[in-house]
């Protein structure tokens, strides 16, 4: 069944010293990884050690000569991300050829050889010897993935077989990958050469590939599909391994043993838990880093101090966490635990695990839903020293609002990027600790607007795709919207969900998004005019004017224009679709037909409605 398991990295899975062809099946899923599993992917590598883990996946030797053609059967999205990654990577370093010198050449040279396989053929082309190149990793077709990334290969001058740029290249997934690494790839050479002045441009980028080239992950091999298939559903319906916070707890008790204090101290940990969220591991993580990170001056005060800055360390990791709190845990477990549980107290409110209700509890509402739980760290610090920071309900209210704001226009614009969140937070932290009142307002407020994207930018994004870019955020400025214009006659909890998690309020594109358009949709959109009507589809259909708000009906999409507006519920009683009262609807309802114009004149509207409600 399995052949072999090796843990490899990187640069060992795309040898230059192999000629290994990895292909995804054409069965397989399109590549859906999105921004978040990107700023992960990036983050993850480059905040960490050399080293770091991704995981592992499985691929079947189907019997090809020498096993040089595998197809990937698990792990392709991350295959595809990590490949698109050091493609940016060798197009960034390309851009700075004449300033390289023989070693910095050669590593480049390498760094193509990992993304395509070197073939010297034996003839002569034009008095020499002709080096061809040939794409290393193949995607699925589905979407277009292998196309697109095949045409970026080529693009770049990694691979030397000719590609044509495929219609509408720049609108799908793979081409929006590649462009927000390129991105993610400059701001990191921007930190650091800030870190380290010596530094070159070249320097900092072949740090980056080393960080990628070095990461590790366990590579699987089987004969078969079959055999595939069932190591696939055997690795995912195993137990999981021990978690950080199961290593900390376990650290804990060992620790509360040995002064017969294992009991009460697994209360308080149980306790800790249910203020944060008992089911929720990845924001019980999230609450063991903040409270390091916002508290990491006042638990380093009583260490002794050494050649490093901080003794317990730097910067509360997923790497890092283990180490840092069985320090802590070491040396006065019983204090530790005391904090934590207070600190947690606190933060069961920030997150809304609380029964507690403030003048600030409508605002904390908003801001997870618009994803600020990268501010917790700071709500946190704010809300445990509020009586000593002199900060009133209202002040943190304002706060909060400021924090929204700043949030709508971060993960519509993308500005700060994503891993220089918890750093804002921290400095922030770091300037109100002697402020008091109002004072911390202001400078929140402040560095908030210095470091956001202008409202020229934010105001380009709002008239792009937005929804296609970031559909959650795209939810939260309609339910916003609608929010704000409603009355105590017509109120809906747009934020509902029914017995099956799903919203009970949902999205909805007026002209449909799907790739089969409707003939009604393609005759009233472009007039009968199929090509025209998929150019408006792919130009049009994510565009904030193009989206309103109905109640959840999945027959409803492509329905056409009169059906979707008149829609009513089975026992017609309730008007399900446009006619169903909201705001937001009250510029589609009265519509005999929906055009290009309309969604550009709706987009205007709607545009200018949230420029004003998340100013500065």
């Amino acid at each position: 069944m399995i052949k072999t398991v090796d843990q490899t990295t990187v640069a060992e899975i795309f040898s230059i010293n192999n000629d290994k062809i990895y292909r995804i099946p054409k069965y397989q899923r399109e590549y859906t990884w999105g921004i978040n599993d990107w700023d992960a992917l990036f983050n993850d590598i480059t905040d960490n050690d050399y080293g770091y883990f991704l995981g592992s996946y499985i691929c079947v030797n189907n019997g090809s000569l020498n096993g040089t053609i595998l197809e990937v059967i698990d792990g392709q999205q991350r295959f595809s991300t990590l490949m698109l990654l050091l493609t940016a990577l060798y197009d960034k370093l390309s851009e700075h050829k004449a300033e390289m010198d023989d070693d910095d050449q050669n590593d480049l040279a390498n760094l193509r050889c990992e993304l395509a396989n070197k073939k010297r053929q034996n003839f002569i082309a034009n008095g020499q010897k002709k080096t061809e190149y040939k794409q290393r990793l193949f995607l699925q077709k589905q979407n277009m993935n292998d196309e697109d990334f095949s045409y970026i290969l080529y693009d770049k001058g990694i691979i030397t077989d000719q590609k044509a740029k495929p219609l509408n290249f720049g609108n799908r997934r793979i081409a929006k990958a590649y462009r927000h690494f390129g991105k993610l790839i400059e701001d990191e050479v921007v930190e650091i050469r800030n870190e380290n002045h010596n530094i070159t441009e070249v320097g900092a980028l072949f740090s980056i590939v080393r960080k990628f080239e070095t990461a590790v992950l366990v590579g699987i091999e089987v004969d078969t599909n079959k055999d595939a298939y069932m190591l696939f559903e055997s690795l995912n319906h195993r137990g999981v391994p021990l978690s950080a916070l199961d290593l900390i707890k376990n650290t804990l008790i060992a620790q509360a043993e040995d002064a017969s204090d294992a009991d009460n101290s697994y209360e308080k940990w149980k306790h800790i838990l249910n203020c944060v969220g008992q089911d929720d591991y990845s924001g019980q993580e999230r609450f063991f880093r903040q409270y390091y990170n916002a508290f990491r001056e006042e638990l380093n005060a009583p260490y002794p101090k050494t050649d490093k800055r901080y003794y317990l360390g730097y910067l509360a990791t997923r790497t890092t966490l283990l180490d840092i709190y069985e320090k802590m845990i070491k040396d006065n477990y019983k204090r530790l635990l005391d904090d934590l549980s207070e600190k947690a107290e606190r933060y069961s409110v920030i997150v809304n695990n609380s029964d507690e209700v403030y003048t600030y509890t409508e605002a904390l509402q908003d801001l997870g839903r618009i994803a600020g739980a990268p501010s917790y760290i700071l709500l946190l610090y704010l809300m445990s020293n509020q009586t000593k920071l002199n900060l009133e309900d209202s002040d943190l209210n304002a706060i909060i609002r400021a924090l929204i704001t700043f949030f709508v226009r971060r993960n519509v614009t993308d500005v700060p990027n994503t891993r220089k969140l918890t750093q804002l937070f921290m400095d922030i932290i770091a300037e109100v600790k002697m402020l008091q009142g109002n004072d911390i307002v202001q400078v929140v407020h402040d560095r908030l607007q210095i470091i956001s994207a202008p409202d020229s930018v934010f105001e380009e994004k709002l008239r792009g795709p937005v929804y296609d870019e970031n559909p959650e955020a795209t939810r939260f400025m309609l339910c916003s919207i609608e929010a704000q214009n409603q009355t105590k006659e017509i109120y809906a909890d747009l934020w509902a969900r029914d017995n099956n998690k799903k919203y009970v309020w949902t999205i909805e594109h007026i002209f449909p998004e799907g790739e089969n358009i409707p003939a009604s949709w393609v005759q009233m959109i472009a007039d009968g005019n199929a090509a025209l009507a998929k150019q408006y589809r792919l130009d049009y259909v994510h565009t904030i004017g193009n989206l309103t708000i109905t109640g959840y009906n999945q027959n409803l999409s492509n329905m056409s224009f009169d059906q979707k507006r008149d829609r009513k519920s089975k026992d017609k009683t309730k008007e399900i679709g446009y006619k169903n009262g909201l705001y937001l609807n009250k510029d589609v309802v009265n519509q005999s037909k929906w055009t290009v114009d309309k969604i550009r004149n709706r987009t205007d509207v709607l545009v200018k409605i949230l420029m004003e409600m998340y100013k500065w």
